[in-house]
């Protein structure tokens, strides 16, 4: 199957870089290339672009999309979070630009033996980077019934965790969960009926929590934005799409402190605490999809861009 995935927020987000044609950019998430072939085909014969992914897929079907531009791009299989020593590795300390799309592909969706979709019975997977040991299996199998019910509520936000949690651990100790199949009738069971009919499948909020969980999506997050936010040359831009609102909770939060970094009381007349400004929010409000691209890509429905500059 071809690494395939409808880049959202596309224009958008290479807008919102503010390219200069000699700059360096990179695309922390890099995917199916999307984001990135836009903003190499701005970028001059001086300009560089590093694109980061842990899929082994999305390496090898970027790097197919990304070849007529030669030199100027260099792929690395790695985690967004170690971008600072991967580009030392490449000699690069500052860059012009940053990119992460932090949702996930369509091609893991669709590629049924991957074990992000409900939609068909596999073995549960879940894992972004293949390399990895732990599966959702193990989370479903070997976490107390607190763990998951704090992991379904914290990151499914969904008000059956509890309950959910309860039919897990009381269906492995009949015998181990091993299919997503099985996982999916032990959800239906834990939800009644009534609300099953509204707001969409009714497992999604719980395959959504643990494939977050699996993959330390938020943790990756919230421990990378300040040290991206510092590689920003002077101008330099950092555009964020995020997918659900814990995610977009994280940046908008760390945007702000960045640009309002201030720890005073409010009624000190100056401030004291020495913290400086390290540029400003370009997104007052998230950008959305727009209604063409809600109607051809049903997957932009929940996705906002937000911005940073660095000053």
């Amino acid at each position: 199957m071809t690494f395939e995935h409808k880049s959202v927020l596309l224009e958008e987000t290479v807008n919102g870089l503010n390219i200069k044609p000699d700059g360096i950019y990179v695309d922390g998430t890099l995917g199916g290339g999307g984001h990135a072939f836009e903003v190499c085909k701005q970028l001059s014969d001086k300009g560089s672009f590093i694109g980061i992914d842990q899929d082994e897929a999305a390496i090898e079907a970027a790097g197919i999309r990304l070849r007529d531009f030669g030199e100027k791009v260099t792929i690395v299989r790695s985690n967004y979070c170690d971008m600072k020593s991967q580009l030392q590795k490449l000699g690069i300390d500052k860059v012009d630009g940053i990119v992460l799309d932090l949702g996930v592909s369509s091609y893991q969706l669709d590629t049924a033996e991957r074990g992000f979709s409900y939609r068909v019975d596999v073995p549960l997977d879940m894992r972004m980077d293949r390399r990895q040991e732990m599966t959702a299996k193990d989370i479903v199998n070997t976490y107390s019934e607190m763990e998951l019910y704090r992991i379904i509520r914290d990151y499914g936000e969904d008000k059956f965790a509890k309950n959910i949690a309860k039919h897990i651990v009381l269906e492995r100790a009949r015998g181990s969960i091993e299919t997503t199949g099985q996982l999916i009738e032990v959800i239906k069971r834990a939800i009644p009926m009534k609300f099953q009919k509204n707001g969409g499948h009714p497992v999604k909020r719980t395959f959504q929590a643990i494939r977050i969980e699996l993959n330390k999506e938020l943790d990756v997050l919230r421990d990378s934005l300040d040290e991206m936010i510092d590689m920003l040359n002077e101008n330099g831009r950092i555009c964020i799409i995020t997918f659900h609102s814990l995610e977009d909770r994280i940046v908008k939060s760390i945007f702000r402190r960045n640009e309002n970094p201030c720890t005073c009381p409010s009624h000190f007349p100056v401030c004291v605490c020495g913290n400086e400004s390290k540029g400003k929010v370009i997104t007052r409000k998230p950008i959305l999809p727009s209604a063409d691209e809600l109607e051809y890509n049903s997957r932009s429905k929940s996705a906002k861009l937000r911005i940073f500059e660095r000053c």
